[in-house]
């Protein structure tokens, strides 16, 4: 799992922008340092999936943010888009003020992945931010449940504190 940038400053207020304003044009923009830092990172992957956003929280938003980075990702970086990939089994609370307990709690069993678009494929789930990890881990669960044989993890952006799990930073 890599973060381009701590959410902190001018990326926190873009992010926020993206997701809460409904300014959806950024998500073509933010999704260029991505496509960059993908390229540095030199994965194998051969599929490009966001997390999926519950039906109630896509109805009151009208949009889900991981789908306007994970797009222009894919189509920046000539990688497969599979947006079908993963979905959100069951509705979450959103995790704004959760704990790090909570979080994970929050998330377990949400997703299921489509063997169909992901069995033996290295894949890659984009997000917006990660705070806890806790959303990305729930996913990568459900596709390697789903017969993914690597799952990776990319966000914008991570919280600037880290939180230690079984002796992972």
């Amino acid at each position: 799992m890599r973060s381009w940038a701590i959410f902190e400053g001018p990326v926190r207020q873009a992010i926020h922008r993206l997701k809460y304003k409904r300014e959806i044009s950024l998500g073509v923009i933010l999704a260029q340092p991505l496509i960059a830092y993908l390229r540095e990172l030199d994965w194998v992957i051969e599929g490009i999936i966001p997390v999926p956003l519950g039906v109630a929280r896509l109805r009151e938003r009208g949009y889900n943010q991981s789908i306007l980075l994970a797009r222009p990702l894919a189509l920046g970086s000539g990688k497969p888009y599979c947006p079908q990939g993963l979905i959100r089994a069951r509705e979450t609370r959103s995790q704004v003020g959760l704990s790090f307990t909570q979080r994970r709690e929050n998330v377990t069993g949400a997703f299921q992945a489509r063997s169909k678009w992901v069995t033996d494929r290295c894949v890659l789930v984009v997000d917006d931010v990660s705070t806890s990890n806790a959303t990305l881990d729930a996913c990568a669960k459900a596709l390697l449940d789903g017969g993914a044989r690597k799952v990776y993890g990319l966000t914008l952006a991570r919280a600037g504190h880290q939180h230690v799990q079984n002796g992972q930073a």
